[in-house]
């Protein structure tokens, strides 16, 4: 459910659930993540582009990048140690709780009179906004920083077994001057390209149990679903309110377990 509101993929979650909490290898966490992202961005995309909020140019777009740097992630994280991997997510999430701090008020949607890249690819767009009760216009803008955000986002993705949700978010919410719920529905959207991406080089490791990723797959899809009923009439200002203590709280235990220090 916070995954497909947040636009997150629910990784920042999972991931913690499974090493910390069932005491799994974080390899196998990490694939098994990255099959639940693929569920959440199945489940949350579906409802986002029909109600018109996921902008496809956009996301097909920036998917160019993320699914490169997923790739490279990928196989990067097969050469680090896992007490590294530890420390380096749990960093993460502490960089994902900053960012989503400094959001606390919902941004209006505003419109970027820009004439750039966007016009030429056709990433401008519309959509209802239920809260405010009218169609939103927007611009993109500065469109190759989202794209070099947006490669970082797939590192992260294929390193840590995420969805980068939280990158893709701040890549076109910040940089591109996308609003708020344009830039979570085309995260989510994104997100199940760019693990599908990290997975198969997971699978081809053996580090993809189906005992552990189909259960969870199951659980994350009803979830990802109900989110996507709420998201539109919920308060951002809230959300970030209750789930930004979570992560940082994970992120401590993650940091503190790949020290090997206990709580």
């Amino acid at each position: 459910m916070f995954g497909s509101i947040l636009g997150l993929g629910g990784g920042t979650i999972i991931t913690p659930i499974l090493t910390l909490l069932l005491g799994i290898d974080i390899n196998h966490a990490i694939g098994a993540s990255l099959i639940a992202v693929i569920a959440t961005s199945s489940g949350a995309a579906i409802a986002y582009i029909k109600d018109g909020i996921t902008n496809l140019r956009i996301g097909m777009f920036l998917e160019i990048a993320t699914t490169i740097g997923a790739i490279s992630g990928a196989f990067i994280g097969g050469l680090i140690p896992s007490s590294f991997l530890y420390i380096i997510f749990g960093l993460f999430l502490l960089y994902s709780a900053l960012a989503m701090l400094q959001k606390k008020k919902p941004a209006k949607p505003k419109a970027n009179a820009q004439k750039t890249i966007a016009d030429k690819f056709k990433l401008n767009g519309s959509y209802f906004d239920q809260r405010f009760g009218r169609e939103v216009a927007y611009h993109a803008a500065h469109v190759p920083a989202g794209f070099g955000v947006m490669y970082g986002a797939g590192v992260a993705s294929g390193l840590l077994g995420i969805g980068s949700g939280s990158f893709k978010v701040m890549a076109m919410d910040l940089f591109m001057k996308l609003p708020l719920k344009v830039s979570s529905a085309t995260s989510n959207f994104m997100m199940g390209v760019t693990a599908a991406a990290s997975a198969g080089v997971y699978l081809m490791r053996g580090d993809i149990d189906p005992g552990i990723s189909g259960p969870i797959a199951i659980g994350v899809l009803a979830g990802a679903v109900v989110g996507t009923k709420l998201m539109q009439k919920m308060k951002s200002k809230t959300i970030r309110i209750i789930f930004v203590p979570v992560i940082a709280y994970i992120a401590i235990q993650m940091i503190l377990e790949g020290l090997g220090w206990k709580w």
